[in-house]
């Protein structure tokens, strides 16, 4: 149910079970994680992950699923969280396309991704409270920070889903877009980094990380920024942006 393709320097991996509006069970995940394993051993300089037909990815997949013998644990810590990481370590840009659902460890796949486009009309939320379940997959951490507690814990009690135009308005991923525009601008998006600066755009990707979690702090990025320069100075890109700049023409970036 996962597709895994890579063209000009690009992985396109893509959720592919339409009829279960892609929700994934532990197959799928495993899967997921060894299509991003591929895309990083073949050194791909920017990955793009969207889902097929109707849905990006409506959750977990609970069909079949017997309460009383469900591995909770099982999936969540020793699946989704470790691909999660994966995906959140990816070592060249990443981009996702988001239409109609993104629940659950759909929700955790897009936390995950550096840059996010959604459908306006997509869906995003917290239903789980109508299954006895409580949100996961990193659920809590984007709402709560980029919305407040107030907003999260209203969004989380009733089940409201919001449309995708309204989760970028909060400040929850990067743009939205009319769902027949979000292919096109995702691999415009990817395209322009797979020909960018790849290691300048990984020190970013970085320093982006440690602000999110808590381990750098303003005068922590200066010192990290500072650093970063300083590595990509002996790059050869650097080099190539100067010497473009210089002479006045568009650089030509091979990604070292």
């Amino acid at each position: 149910m996962i597709d895994l393709a890579i063209a000009d320097g690009i992985a396109r991996i893509t959720l592919n079970a339409p009829q279960r509006l892609n929700a994934l069970g532990p197959e799928g995940l495993r899967e997921l994680d060894a299509a991003y394993a591929s895309a990083e051993e073949a050194r791909v300089r920017a990955l793009v992950l969207r889902g097929a037909g109707r849905s990006f990815c409506a959750g977990r997949d609970i069909a079949g699923v017997d309460p009383a013998t469900d591995d909770v644990s099982g999936y969540l810590d020793r699946l989704v969280a470790p691909l999660m990481r994966r995906m959140a370590a990816f070592p060249a840009p990443t981009f996702a396309a988001a239409q109609g659902a993104a629940l659950g460890v759909g929700l955790g796949l897009l936390l995950a991704t550096d840059v996010v486009f959604v459908a306006e009309d997509a869906k995003v939320g917290s239903p789980f409270a109508a299954l006895g379940a409580a949100l996961d997959s990193g659920g809590h951490w984007l709402l709560v920070s980029r919305l407040g507690p107030h907003r999260a814990l209203d969004l989380i009690y009733s089940g409201r889903l919001i449309s995708g135009e309204e989760a970028v308005a909060g400040g929850l991923f990067s743009r939205a877009l009319p769902a027949s525009q979000l292919d096109e601008q995702v691999e415009a998006a990817a395209s322009a980094a797979a020909s960018g600066a790849t290691q300048a755009l990984l020190a970013s990707k970085r320093i982006v990380a440690g602000l999110r979690d808590g381990s750098l702090d303003l005068w922590g990025s200066v010192a990290a920024e500072n650093a970063a320069q300083a590595a990509l100075r002996d790059t050869a890109d650097y080099r190539e942006g100067f010497r473009a700049f210089q002479e006045k023409r568009p650089p030509h970036f091979r990604g070292r």
